[in-house]
């Protein structure tokens, strides 16, 4: 498994990282599998683990709390905080009440004393970034976290947050969690050139794109919430056809080159320098030991040009699968009186 160095942190992750969305009521309930499948990464020279206070809502953290016991030195633990914690408002988003009482309830979870990289889910429109930083900056001071990080942050609040830290002396963000695929290009165009300015590190999310590229006959096939995803597999959608277009043709690139079209997909991913990690989100335990025998696969010159032919740099292949949105046009409160 190959190491890289996590932006500017000093801190050396696996490019492989193990994502713990699956873990728990969301799609794997049984506790004994999902720590068997967290064991089968670590002895595989995976040390990345990602997860999230969100995720089925507490119990990701607590599994992987479970899994890594004996192990904690061994592990660079990331979570994330910011998406709603319940149906009171004051259980979201970047207040500094909340950001001290959401790490308080993971560092819990985790059965931890420490986390290594706490990343906020999403942009608060509503919360200063100066509060937000302020509360983060304390929780570093106070030995709770190690560093800090964005998820899913435009180009221009990644800028933003990075004026703002240096305005007023806080810690910054030393990583971003962007949305990344074959066929979600678009961070290309401004967001991985900005956190390479910002000698950030980047760890990347859905190299599957939500099971387009698992080589499934339905990419739908595997999860019971995904035909609900905002009309991301529904095939009357013209963009969708050309999401399976592009499939086809990828799939075709990916058996010229002698390997499954996950690994095509995830070497992909990894291939971009600004890339230092790529999150692996699985529900089986073979996925995760097929994705793990590919890691040492790397793409040639040759094969980026014709991936780029199928899907030009910078482009999404439906601009609505792509999580990195301007929260102004999402959030009507921000636009209509």
């Amino acid at each position: 498994m190959e190491q890289r160095v996590l932006g500017t942190t000093g801190i050396t992750v696996s490019s492989f990282a193990l994502g713990a969305m699956t873990f728990g009521s969301f799609a794997i309930a049984d506790h004994d599998e999902s720590i068997r499948m967290i064991h089968t990464a670590l002895d595989a020279g995976v040390n990345f683990v990602d997860t999230a206070d969100i995720y089925s809502q507490g119990e990701s953290e607590e599994i992987v709390g479970k899994a890594i016991r004996g192990r904690r030195d061994d592990v660079v633990l990331a979570t994330k905080f910011g998406l709603p914690m319940g149906d009171d408002p004051n259980t979201r988003g970047g207040a500094a009440r909340w950001v001290k009482r959401a790490v308080e309830d993971s560092l819990r979870r985790l059965d931890v004393d420490h986390i290594d990289l706490y990343q906020m889910h999403r942009p608060d429109q509503h919360t200063d970034l100066d509060d937000t930083l302020a509360a983060l900056t304390d929780l570093v001071r106070a030995g709770k976290i190690r560093t800090i990080g964005s998820s899913a942050f435009p180009a221009s609040e990644i800028v933003e947050a990075q004026w703002v830290a240096e305005k007023r002396g806080h810690q910054r963000f030393r990583t971003e969690q962007p949305q990344y695929s074959l066929l979600n290009r678009g961070i290309e165009a401004d967001v991985l050139p900005t956190v390479q300015r910002h000698g950030m590190g980047v760890l990347t999310w859905s190299p599957l794109a939500g099971g387009w590229l698992s080589g499934r006959a339905d990419p739908a096939a595997g999860s019971a919430t995904r035909a609900s995803w905002g009309g991301t597999y529904d095939m009357s959608d013209p963009a969708n056809q050309a999401k399976l277009a592009a499939v086809e043709q990828f799939s075709k690139l990916a058996a010229e080159a002698g390997v499954s079209l996950p690994t095509l997909a995830t070497a992909f991913v990894l291939a971009h320098p600004a890339v230092t990690s790529v999150i692996m989100g699985v529900s089986k335990p073979h996925h995760l030991t097929d994705l793990l025998a590919s890691a040492d696969f790397r793409l040639t010159g040759e094969m980026l040009d014709r991936i780029d032919e199928i899907v030009p740099a910078g482009t999404n292949v439906r601009q609505n699968d792509a999580f990195i949105l301007t929260p102004v046009i999402q959030d009507k409160r921000l636009r209509r009186r």
